[in-house]
């Protein structure tokens, strides 16, 4: 059976279409529409239910975070020590030979650290970390995950909470709205600004009315977060990086920090250095490679890619690929070996059902980001 969040009774009030997703019932889009749910979020503010995600607390008995991200450092390549309280990182959990077994944000929160981690990779993080991390205590938090993105965010969310103008980007901080705390940061995985807001679940579908009910935001779907991410050029776990995905196959070296890097303060000593500072140094086998189509034909994931029209070897294989509204034209993430010497105006071609589409290779995101520095 589906796992529902809080906020099920809502979506369906508000007539979302439902669908299985990382074995929770999620909407896909509401009465409004994919295209226009995308276009509302790079207009004015959507609101997007992203409860399925798994939000980890990681304590110790000495009641700071320090110990705890020094001890995280020995599964992420992030410099986590210098992480600040209050402020959150990108990073991803490495295995031993150097795949991504996850990417997650770390959260310093002054007298803990929190995770929040991929739906689909809660018991799989949660058993790998428990391993490793067998002197905190770790707890899967029963909480709602609201993800309020677009130009309008700002304006949308400190009418209803005093405060949150003053977070930066990968900012986190807690605040009450009405009575109890929330932990809010500003984040998001569309490209624009905006806040990811951690709440109780019993409060999670008023939160959503009141912020629905300022006329400047509406509730939006799966299809339009994702056409969301990849016109920001943003990884989807399990679709473009898994397990046999190295950091610099997948195009995110900028993620190992500087002291983690060879020569630097903290060098290797985590799982996967050796071949991710291999890697860095000397290149991976494949890379990811953004491409747009001018084709109406769609060009989805899975589609095997090709240095010609005529070719017959692969040398790849498209990742994610969706219309991108904002963009103009459908755009791909391609998995492709990396001897390819490819730049950006160069055409490679997708086999779609037999029928091989022009790709032009051009530079991610394909739509510039808009975040708050």
């Amino acid at each position: 059976m589906l796992k529902r969040t809080a906020l099920h009774e809502l979506h369906h009030a508000r007539g979302a279409k439902l669908a299985s997703f990382a074995g929770f019932d999620l909407p896909l889009y509401y009465p409004l529409g994919a295209l226009k749910e995308h276009q509302l979020c790079r207009e004015a503010a959507a609101v997007f239910d992203v409860s399925h995600m798994g939000q980890i607390d990681i304590t110790d008995d000495t009641g700071a975070a320090l110990a705890i991200l020094t001890a995280l450092e020995a599964l992420i390549p992030s410099d986590l020590i210098s992480l600040s309280p209050g402020q959150q990182r990108y990073c991803v959990l490495l295995n031993p030979e150097g795949g991504i077994l996850d990417d997650l944000m770390v959260m310093n929160l002054g007298t803990h650290v929190r995770l929040v981690v991929n739906a689909a990779c809660v018991e799989k993080d949660l058993n790998w970390l428990r391993t490793h991390l067998q002197n905190f205590d770790l707890q899967l938090l029963s909480r709602s995950l609201i993800a309020l993105q677009g130009p309008k965010a700002e304006a949308v969310l400190s009418g209803l909470i005093e405060g949150v103008r003053d977070l930066a980007f990968m900012q986190t901080g807690s605040f009450l709205y009405d009575g109890q705390a929330l932990q809010i940061s500003r984040s998001g995985y569309t490209g624009e600004d905006g806040f990811e807001i951690s709440l109780a679940d019993e409060q999670a579908a008023s939160f959503t009315e009141s912020l629905c009910a300022t006329g400047q935001a509406d509730t939006a779907g799966l299809v339009a977060r994702d056409s969301l991410r990849l016109e920001a050029g943003l990884c989807l776990y399990g679709q473009d990086v898994d397990e046999q995905t190295s950091i610099v196959d997948a195009s995110l070296g900028w993620a190992v920090g500087r002291a983690r890097r060879a020569g630097g303060a903290r060098s290797g000593g985590f799982f996967g250095a050796e071949r991710t500072l291999r890697e860095l140094q000397s290149g991976a086998e494949h890379s990811r490679i953004g491409a747009a189509s001018l084709s109406k034909v769609p060009v989805r994931a899975g589609a095997a890619v090709y240095a010609s029209e005529q070719a017959t070897a692969s040398i790849g294989h498209v990742t994610s690929g969706s219309p991108a509204p904002s963009a103009g034209h459908p755009v791909v993430m391609m998995r492709l070996l990396a001897t390819q010497q490819l730049s950006a105006g160069d055409n490679v071609w997708a086999d779609v059902r037999g029928r091989r589409i022009a790709l032009t290779i051009c530079a991610m995101p394909f739509f510039p980001h808009r975040f708050k520095r």
